[in-house]
């Protein structure tokens, strides 16, 4: 049976793949095939999707929402809405992970420098993509050749 701690565990592996294939592979065949093409955020994001129609449309329907933060603490008391916000965050910070390593890549930005920037993007989301638009500034997209 499904349970919001089994899903948990799944989401969590296929983000930490997505990541370490960042950091290692950043742009591997596999790294394309899994994060880049956005097979592992899409497939996250469908389990968010569904969490979340499951959580409205379920026995929770009603407990919570987004009007206040003691409606958002009242809708975290659930465990699937817990599941979906958290499936949410493991969705876009491997989103936003996977344009700065195409956007570093671009740039020429060495991966090194990169590095940093994607585990504090898996870490704490927004510090990672506040350092990399920091770093990004010393790093401009090369001019384009105009045949």
């Amino acid at each position: 049976m499904l349970t919001p701690e089994l899903l948990f565990s799944l989401a969590n592996a296929g983000a930490l793949l997505g990541w370490l294939l960042l950091v290692l592979t950043p742009r591997g065949r596999l790294t394309r095939a899994l994060v880049h093409s956005g097979t592992l955020p899409l497939t996250l994001a469908a389990a968010y999707v569904l969490l979340l129609a499951t959580h409205y449309l379920g026995s929770a329907a009603g407990r919570g929402g987004f009007g206040s933060l003691a409606a958002v603490a009242a809708l975290f008391q659930d465990p699937w809405a817990l599941l979906a916000g958290w499936v949410h965050y493991l969705c876009f910070d491997l989103a936003v992970g996977a344009w700065l390593a195409r956007d570093a890549h671009r740039r020429g930005l060495p991966h090194a420098l990169l590095v940093p920037c994607l585990l504090l993007t898996f870490l704490a989301g927004p510090g990672g993509l506040l350092l990399y638009g920091v770093l990004r500034r010393f790093y401009p997209l090369p001019p384009r050749v105009t045949a």
